[in-house]
C-alpha cells in the first residue's frame, strides 16, 4: 500500500509539476497559413471554404473572374470600355489616369457577392519582389453578381462623368486598394509605403481573410498542440486568442476592426479585446449617422451595435452569425425567435407585428434593423436594433422603420411626371433627395418633398398609438439630447452635461463620446468640470475618456494642464494619444515646463506613429508637419509639408501651409535668403491655384472651399475673381462671421483702390 501510495504522489507530483511548467514570456507567434490549421480543423475549413471571407480578395483566373470578359463593350459617361480576354488575362480597355483610353490587365479580384470588384496593378518596376504588390487601383466598372450584368459604381452624390485627375477616378487614391480596402480583406496584411519614393511593396500572409485574421498567428498553437503535455501552456492558454467565455469584448473587439468605420492607431492588432489600443473609433458625425445614431454612410456595423440594447445585455456576433461560413444560424425570423421565445407566440405573431405573416412587415429585421443600399446594389443592415420610433421622428426629423415602408404610400401624392423617380428610390434616397432640396414641391397640391415625409411619419406615430395603446413603448433616447443641442436650443447644453452620468444603453458610449465632442465646438459653463470627472473615471470607457481629453482643450491653461498632463500615461493609447492633441492644442501648450513638453513630446511620438498609419496620404503628413510647426521644429515642418505634396502631388492643402510657413520664417533671414523663400512661397501659391478651383469646382455647395479659394485669389491679386468666391461662400453660409467680414474688408479695399 505504501508503494501505491508513494506512486500516486510521485504521479501527482508529475502532473502538478506538467501543469506549472510553461513557455517562457515574451513569445511573438507567427503566421502558419489555414492548410496547417485544416490539418485538425477540416469541419471548420469546410464551413469557411466559399464565404465572404474566404472570397474577400484573390488572383484573376477562369476559376475566380465571375464577370463577363467575352469581349464586350460597356457604356459610361459617354466612354465605350471594352472587356475581353488575352489568352489567360482578363483585360479592360477603359480611360486612364491620364484621360485616354488604354488597355488594363485584371491582377486581382475583390468580393463576390453581391458585387465583385475587379484591380490593375501600376508602378511595379525591377524593385519590386515577386512577393510583394505594387499600387493596385480599383475599377468601377463593377460586376453585379446577383444580376450578372456590369454596371458602374458611381461616387455618392456624384452624377457627372469623373475627370481623370479627379480622386475619385478609378485611378485615383480613393480607389486605391492599399488606402481604402487592404487592411480588412487580407491576412497579415503589411502596406510597406515608401513616403520617399511614393511606392508600394505591400505583403500578406494570405490573399483573403483566413484563420489567423481572427485567431491571431498560429505558430505557438501548432507547438502546443503537438506537445505531450495533458495541459494547455499555463502562461499562454491554448496559444490563440481566446474568443469565448463569459465576457463577449474578446469576440467583438477582434471583429470590430474590419467592422467598424476608423482610423487606425497602431499597425500591429492582434485578436482580443484591444481595440482601443490600436483603432479610433468614429463617432456619430453628421455625415454617417443619423442625430439618433441610424446609419447613414456606410460605418461597417460595430458603431451600431454598441449602441443596441442587445450590446449592453452581452450579446456577441457568434449568437447570430456562424464565425466561419457567416452565414445566419437560422433562417428568417428564427434568427431573432431562438433567443426571444418567452411566452409561446409572444413576438413573431400579428398581435405583435400588426402586419399579414409571412409579409415584409412580419419580418423582425425589417422593423428592428431596416437597410440601406450601399455601392448600388449592397443593402446593409443597421445593427443597432432598436424599436421603430416614429414618435421621434415627428419631434426631431430621424428616421424610422415604419416609414421606410410607408414612404412609398405618398406616391399618389406625387406629380405624375416625378413619380416613376420616387418608386425607384427607396427610404435612405428619399431622405438623400430631403437632405438636399426638401423644399422642392413634388406633391400634386403643392406639397414639398419635407412635408410627404413628414406625413408619412406622424401616419406611422398614429398607427403605433392605436396598437399599443398605453403599452406603447417610447424609452429615452439620446437623441432627445443632440438633436436640441445641434440646433442650438435653449438649455440644450445644460441638458447633455446632465444626461453624460448615463451608462447604459439609453446613452452608450458612443453616443457620450459624440455629445462630448458638440458640447467641446461651443462655450459651456461646466464641461470642464464635467469632462474632467469622466477623463479620469477608470470604469469609463476609453471612447469616452479620449473625448473627454478632446473637450479639456478648451478649459483655462491651468486646469487644461492639470489634467491633461496625468493623461498622457493613461494604460490605453487612445487616450493617450487623444490627450496628447489636446494638449497641444490647449492654452496650457505654452505655459509647459521644459520637463513637461518633454513628457508631451513621449506622447506626441505615438501621435506621429498614428499618423504615419496613413502614411500615403498627404493630410497625415500635413498634420504632423502643422504640429512640428506649433512645436518650433520648422526644419522638419518644412520636410513634412514637402512629403505631403510629394505623397499626393494633386491634393490642395500643403502647398499653402508650406507657403505661409515660409514668408513667416523669411523676416529670420538674411535678405538674399528672405528673397529666395518669397519666391519659393509665391510659386507653391500659383501651383495651388489650379487644385483649388478644381475642388471648388467639384464641390460648389461646400462653403469653406469656396471661401479657400478666395482667399488664395486674394493673394494672387485677383480680386474680382477672389470677391466673387467670397460672396458664394457667404451665399452657402450667410451666418458665418468669418465670411461676412472677409467679403467686407475686400470690399472696401476694391472701394479705395485709385
Amino acid at each position: 500500500m505504501m508503494f501505491v501510495g508513494l506512486v500516486a504522489v510521485v504521479a501527482a507530483g508529475g502532473v502538478l509539476a506538467d501543469y506549472w511548467s510553461a513557455h517562457p514570456a515574451g513569445i511573438t507567434p507567427e503566421f502558419v497559413g489555414r492548410d496547417t490549421c485544416a490539418q485538425c480543423h477540416q469541419q471548420e475549413l469546410a464551413a469557411f471554404t466559399g464565404s465572404d471571407h474566404d472570397k474577400a480578395m484573390d488572383v484573376a483566373t477562369e476559376t475566380t473572374v465571375l464577370g463577363d470578359f467575352n469581349d464586350v463593350t460597356f457604356e459610361h459617361d459617354g466612354l465605350t470600355n471594352r472587356l475581353y480576354r488575352d489568352g489567360d488575362r482578363f483585360m479592360v480597355h477603359t480611360e486612364g489616369e491620364d484621360g485616354t483610353m488604354q488597355e488594363f490587365e485584371v491582377k486581382y479580384v475583390f468580393g463576390v457577392y453581391p458585387l465583385q470588384q475587379f484591380m490593375v496593378e501600376f508602378d511595379r518596376d525591377q524593385d519590386t519582389d515577386d512577393c510583394e504588390i505594387a499600387r493596385l487601383q480599383v475599377l468601377r466598372i463593377s460586376w453585379d453578381s446577383r444580376d450578372n450584368r456590369w454596371f458602374y459604381l458611381r461616387p455618392p452624390d456624384v452624377d457627372d462623368k469623373l475627370a481623370a485627375d479627379d480622386p475619385l477616378h478609378w485611378t485615383g487614391i480613393a480607389q486605391r486598394w492599399q488606402t481604402m480596402c487592404a487592411d480588412c480583406h487580407s491576412t497579415n496584411l503589411k502596406r510597406n509605403f515608401d513616403p520617399v519614393t511614393a511606392t508600394y511593396h505591400t505583403t500578406f500572409s494570405e490573399i483573403d481573410v483566413s484563420c489567423e485574421a481572427c485567431h491571431g498567428p498560429g505558430s505557438l498553437h501548432v507547438e502546443l498542440a503537438n506537445e505531450s503535455s495533458l495541459f494547455w501552456d499555463r502562461r499562454y492558454g491554448y496559444g490563440l486568442a481566446k474568443l469565448k467565455g463569459d465576457d463577449a469584448e474578446p469576440q467583438l473587439q477582434t471583429c470590430a476592426p474590419c467592422h467598424s468605420r476608423r482610423s487606425v492607431i497602431e499597425g500591429d492588432f492582434q485578436p482580443g479585446p484591444n481595440y482601443c489600443d490600436h483603432y479610433r473609433l468614429e463617432t456619430l458625425g453628421e455625415s454617417t449617422y443619423f442625430p439618433d445614431g441610424q446609419i447613414k454612410d456606410e460605418v461597417y456595423v460595430y458603431g451600431s451595435f454598441i449602441q443596441s440594447k442587445m450590446y449592453h445585455k452581452g450579446i456577441r456576433c457568434t449568437d447570430c452569425h456562424d464565425p466561419h461560413s457567416l452565414k445566419l444560424k437560422h433562417p428568417g425570423n428564427e434568427t431573432c425567435t431562438s433567443c426571444h421565445q418567452h411566452a409561446a407566440g409572444k413576438y413573431d405573431v400579428p398581435s405583435h407585428h400588426h402586419h399579414a405573416p409571412g409579409s415584409e412587415g412580419a419580418k423582425c429585421v425589417n422593423c428592428h434593423m431596416p437597410h440601406t443600399t450601399y455601392m448600388e446594389i449592397d443593402p446593409r443592415r443597421d445593427h443597432s436594433l432598436r424599436i421603430p420610433r416614429p414618435d421621434l421622428s415627428v419631434q426631431l426629423g430621424t428616421p424610422n422603420a415604419c416609414s421606410h415602408c410607408h414612404v412609398k404610400d405618398q406616391l399618389a401624392k406625387i406629380q405624375p411626371e416625378r413619380r416613376d423617380d420616387f418608386a425607384a428610390m427607396e427610404y435612405s434616397q428619399w431622405l438623400q433627395a430631403a437632405d438636399q432640396d426638401g423644399s422642392e414641391e413634388l406633391g400634386q397640391d403643392g406639397q414639398t418633398l419635407d412635408e410627404l415625409i413628414e406625413q408619412t411619419d406622424r401616419w406611422c406615430d398614429e398607427a403605433c398609438d392605436r396598437w399599443y395603446g398605453a403599452d406603447r413603448q417610447r424609452p429615452e433616447h439620446f437623441a432627445e439630447i443632440l438633436v436640441p443641442l445641434r440646433r442650438g436650443e435653449p438649455g440644450a447644453a445644460t441638458d447633455a452635461l446632465e444626461k453624460l452620468s448615463i451608462q447604459d444603453e439609453r446613452f452608450p458610449a458612443i453616443a457620450r463620446a459624440t455629445t462630448l465632442e458638440e458640447l467641446a465646438r461651443r462655450p459651456v459653463p461646466g464641461l470642464t468640470t464635467v469632462a474632467a470627472q469622466l477623463a479620469k473615471d477608470p470604469l469609463e470607457e476609453p471612447l469616452v475618456r479620449a473625448a473627454a481629453a478632446g473637450a479639456l482643450a478648451t478649459a483655462t491653461p491651468g486646469t487644461a494642464k492639470s489634467k491633461l498632463l496625468p493623461m498622457l500615461q493613461d494604460e490605453s493609447r487612445l487616450v493617450r494619444t487623444s490627450a496628447a492633441r489636446a494638449l497641444l492644442s490647449s492654452g496650457a501648450f505654452n505655459e509647459l515646463s521644459s520637463s513637461e513638453r518633454t513628457r508631451l513630446e513621449g506622447a506626441l511620438r505615438e501621435v506621429h506613429e498614428e499618423l504615419m498609419q496613413a502614411s500615403d496620404r498627404s493630410g497625415a503628413h500635413m498634420s504632423w508637419a502643422m504640429m512640428l510647426e506649433q512645436l518650433g521644429r520648422f526644419g522638419e515642418a518644412i520636410e513634412s509639408y514637402q512629403t505631403a505634396i510629394r505623397v499626393e502631388p494633386k491634393t490642395t492643402g500643403p502647398r499653402s501651409n508650406l507657403a505661409n510657413l515660409l514668408e513667416q520664417l523669411a523676416p529670420r533671414v538674411s535678405p538674399q535668403e528672405r528673397e529666395a523663400l518669397q519666391n519659393r512661397a509665391s510659386k507653391l501659391r500659383q501651383q495651388e491655384l489650379p487644385l483649388m478651383a478644381r475642388d471648388a469646382k467639384l464641390a460648389p455647395n461646400l462653403a469653406e472651399i469656396q471661401y479657400r479659394y478666395g482667399l488664395a485669389l486674394y493673394l494672387d491679386g485677383q480680386n474680382d475673381e477672389a470677391l466673387a468666391q467670397l460672396e458664394k461662400a457667404q451665399e452657402l453660409e450667410p451666418e458665418n462671421p468669418q465670411f461676412a467680414t472677409a467679403v467686407k474688408l475686400l470690399r472696401e479695399k476694391m472701394d479705395e483702390a485709385p
